[in-house]
């Protein structure tokens, strides 16, 4: 069987086993996980944002946890909760705690680099109006800071989808179990349609956070994020040949 026939068998669409129920299950664990994730790194995001107070602490931390091996974290959280976590919780709290780890580094340095690179011209209108610190905070560089906030988000999201397929190390369902079964049984079109799938679902979220960010962020804001993209281009661009010659 190829990985066509695969797709295209029933079986491998209904039941327990199929396809949308793996999908779903692939999407509740990643949902979990970004929302507590947003709980913790937007909040504190805004607090490094807003005091400029451990910043190089946090990104000394964010960078270690994304060095961290999610295999071997994975199965050390494993066997430190298995002792006092009962139930099917004792396969799912270290699932998501290592996918909280995962994405609250983007989100978190999303938010406070979005918050301090805010425009100083609107910050200081802001100030010449009366504004108070906080109303300069919530009316002026959370707006500003959302393209790079969302992008956080949106790294974060890809990150915790692609990677939630660990969760069937431990037994649980999702689309990791295609790819871990088809390989324990020899099957290679179930493992390449498991991948096919994951990249299919991290490239539907890629595109629906681009609406998103069309739709929440003011085009005013999106025209100086996409003369940035094209600087930051020419530049990279310019420093290739300047080495090449």
């Amino acid at each position: 069987m190829n990985v066509l026939d695969w797709f295209l068998d029933p079986a491998n669409w209904v039941g327990p086993d199929g396809i949308p129920v793996q999908v779903g299950f692939q999407l509740l664990y990643s949902a979990i996980a970004l929302a507590i994730s947003l709980a913790i790194g937007v909040p504190l995001g805004i607090f490094i944002g807003y005091t400029g107070k451990g910043e190089g602490i946090v990104a000394g931390l964010a960078n270690s946890l994304r060095a961290l091996p999610t295999l071997g974290l994975l199965v050390l959280l494993y066997l430190v909760l298995a002792p006092v976590v009962i139930g099917q919780m004792v396969y799912v709290v270290p699932t998501i705690i290592v996918l909280v780890l995962l994405a609250v580094p983007p989100i978190l340095t999303g938010t406070y680099s979005g918050i301090q690179s805010a425009d100083p011209d609107a910050v200081n209108a802001a100030r010449g109006l009366g504004y108070t610190k906080r109303q300069i905070l919530w009316n002026v560089q959370l707006p500003c800071a959302l393209p790079l906030l969302l992008s956080g988000v949106r790294s974060s999201t890809l990150q915790v989808v692609s990677t939630a397929t660990v969760a069937a190390y431990l037994g649980l369902q999702g689309l990791g179990r295609y790819i871990l079964d088809g390989r324990a049984q020899g099957d290679y079109a179930q493992m390449a349609g498991g991948a096919i799938l994951v990249a299919a679902l991290a490239l539907v979220l890629e595109f629906t956070f681009i609406g998103v960010g069309r739709l929440v962020v003011s085009p005013g804001l999106q025209r100086v994020t996409r003369r940035t993209r094209k600087t930051n281009v020419s530049t990279a661009t310019s420093a290739i040949q300047l080495g090449a010659s």
